[in-house]
């Protein structure tokens, strides 16, 4: 088949000039990304061949080579792994099959140069920071099983060729002809300490060709030198060995391999499971999010070993959706080597490694949470959302996971935490729920009418200002035997009852209200959980807040009908002046009016917004025109 010319997807093509025509630091983390491609096409063959046989034709020396030429000013990455055909050489590497990808690209060309080389591994798109350093790569690359091979080339300008081609042995090679100005990289101390730096626990050998001295005939070292291959990489596994016998350095070297991030892990798990299903965990708590941690389709969970064959990359299985920012690897050898995401969800000793990977990372946060304060209200600003989830999703844990949460409330300064278990410390004698308000700020929370009788008792509130908050902390019911509380929904116990001589005598001014409100509301009440403002609205126990009604409208999604109740304040001067009208029997369509416009003032009050404004405003500004005092 002759070549073909071909265009990249306008994505590839966009990442490509941003890579091309900007200048970053670490221009060097090709070389690990191009090493860590060789070793996943390693991996691939090695599973591969559990089920088909013909894989190993050719050999099972698996290795991965680095070899340059400076007089060609080369640099080639070559592997004997699964090795691609023409149509995958395509498809992998003329597009990039990823949703959000327009939002990587813009993320990419915003971020800063730490960044840069962190969003580059995060995505998956390594290859392709090869054009960093090079004029233009040539993939020549020999799927196992198959006679043709493909010869893929790129200047990393808007097209690429692809020609049918020979190749000696499965596999891939990747050629990179580097541009002027970037060929230091071509001898062998700097390519052994960039493999050292990014690479040395891939798992298969890293070989390369080293000068090393002759040796004369009786064994002495001569002046001459000579080229032999050694292999540059340690391949430790280190999840399996005595967490006494593993240094921070490693665990920092390694974390970066598997996770493509520059920065420190905020923690580190590590273990032996011992018992029913025993195996080995080394994960990794990050200390800063990935750009898609809420996109839906976010591959997470550890890399799964099955008797150091790496099974699956992301196994989803062994942790939990809320602690997706989790990563390392896990290895049993009590699963089989032939399991599948089907075999696994059937398995009865995932759900055994599940929780006690789960129980471990939660004791490990605990733990940062005890020690460093100050790293673990960092880890939280990146990752509290993620636990929340946690909040609602994990029933059987949801008291160890409330007690990560870090909230704000009326006892702390603005910025300021505070815990659960602090807040129960602080309760008072007769107190006997624990209450937080939802809302979009603290700023709008702190001046809301829901809260000034907690504020006459000195009780404290949480403020809680994420969109699902609501359905989060209903969802959690008690901390510590202490039930939670929304202030915006219900009775208020310790507000008291409105005494039943005023109930009567306010109830033509209810009755008159209810009337012109019609379906707006459930009831019209009288409350005492209001001092100084006229009117709230109150959802039901089990009804969702006003915040989440909006949110749910935002996303277009279908708003459950939960009516709510008006609460007036009988001691409250307007209030007062509209029950007197009401007796008076003379001003009934004054009233309707008027309870149009405090319906419209509890919404305001709540941080609503009323769906006329135009009405609304026509309405009060008619009424400031009949007022003799103006």
């Amino acid at each position: 088949m002759s070549i073909e010319e071909k265009s990249f997807q306008t994505e590839v093509s966009e990442l490509l000039d941003i890579m091309i025509h900007s200048l970053y630091s670490n221009k060097e983390i090709f070389l690990r990304e191009l090493i860590s491609n060789a070793s996943d096409a390693i991996d691939k063959a090695k599973y591969e061949g559990l089920t088909n046989p013909a894989i190993y034709d050719g050999g099972t020396d698996w290795a991965i080579r680095v070899s340059f030429d400076k007089d060609a000013k080369t640099l080639t990455v070559s592997d004997n792994g699964i090795g691609l055909n023409r149509e995958e050489a395509v498809s992998l590497l003329g597009t990039i099959a990823n949703s959000g990808t327009k939002e990587f690209i813009k993320k990419l060309s915003e971020a800063g140069k730490t960044d840069f080389n962190n969003l580059i591994g995060q995505f998956g798109v390594g290859f392709y920071s090869s054009f960093m350093v090079a004029e233009s790569v040539t993939v020549l690359s020999l799927k196992r099983g198959e006679n043709t091979a493909v010869k893929w080339k790129s200047n990393g300008k808007s097209t690429f060729t692809v020609e049918d081609a020979d190749k000696t042995g499965a596999g891939t090679d990747v050629t990179l002809k580097l541009r002027d100005g970037e060929t230091d990289i071509l001898n062998e101390w700097a390519l052994k300490r960039i493999i050292t730096t990014y690479s040395d626990y891939i798992e298969h050998p890293i070989k390369m060709n080293v000068s090393v001295p002759k040796k004369d005939a009786d064994g002495k070292v001569t002046d001459e030198y000579e080229q032999k291959e050694e292999v540059t990489n340690s391949m430790k596994a280190l999840w399996l060995k005595d967490k006494a016998e593993v240094t921070k350095d490693e665990l920092e070297q390694f974390y970066k391999h598997i996770s493509h991030d520059f920065m420190p892990a905020s923690k580190v798990v590590q273990f032996k499971a011992e018992g029913i299903s025993e195996f080995h965990a080394l994960l990794f708590i990050p200390s800063h999010a990935p750009f898609d941690m809420f996109h839906k389709d976010m591959k997470y969970g550890p890399t799964l070993y099955v008797k150091r064959v790496q099974i699956m990359e992301h196994c989803e299985e062994l942790l939990p959706q809320y602690l997706r920012f989790v990563t390392g690897v896990v290895e049993s050898s009590d699963l089989p080597l032939n399991i599948s995401r089907e075999i696994l969800q059937n398995n009865k000793q995932i759900p055994v490694m599940q929780k006690n990977i789960v129980r471990k990372v939660l004791d490990a946060l605990n733990d940062l949470k005890r020690d460093d304060p100050g790293g673990y209200k960092k880890f939280y600003g990146e990752f509290g959302k993620c636990l929340k989830e946690g909040l609602y999703f994990d029933t059987e844990r949801k008291e160890t996971i409330a007690k990560l949460l870090l909230l704000e409330s009326t006892a702390t300064a603005p910025g300021e935490y505070t815990t659960l278990e602090e807040y129960v410390s602080r309760m008072k004698n007769e107190q006997t729920d624990i209450y937080f308000i939802t809302g979009s700020s603290r700023k709008e929370l702190e001046s809301s009418p829901y809260l000034e009788t907690l504020k006459e008792k000195d009780y404290e509130a949480l403020f809680l200002t994420d969109e699902f908050d609501d359905i989060v902390f209903s969802s959690l019911y008690k901390f510590e035997e202490k039930p939670l509380k929304s202030v915006l929904k219900g009775d208020l116990n310790f507000a008291g009852e409105v005494e039943e001589e005023k109930k009567e005598s306010y109830k033509t001014l209810l009755n008159v209200v209810k009337e012109a409100l019609g379906d707006k509301v459930e009831s019209v009440r009288l409350t005492k959980r209001l001092k100084n403002s006229p009117v709230c609205l109150v959802g039901g126990e089990g009804a969702p807040d006003a915040n989440m009604e909006r949110l749910l409208k935002a996303m277009g999604q279908p708003v459950p009908v939960h009516k709510r109740t008006l609460e007036l304040n009988p001691d409250h001067p307007l209030v007062v002046t509209l029950k007197n009208i009401a007796d008076s029997g003379e001003g009934k369509d004054k009233i309707s009016l008027y309870a149009d416009i405090i319906y419209s003032m509890a919404i305001l009050l709540e941080g609503g917004r009323v769906e006329d404004t135009g009405n609304f405003v026509n309405k009060v500004a008619d009424i400031m025109a009949e007022s003799p005092s103006l």
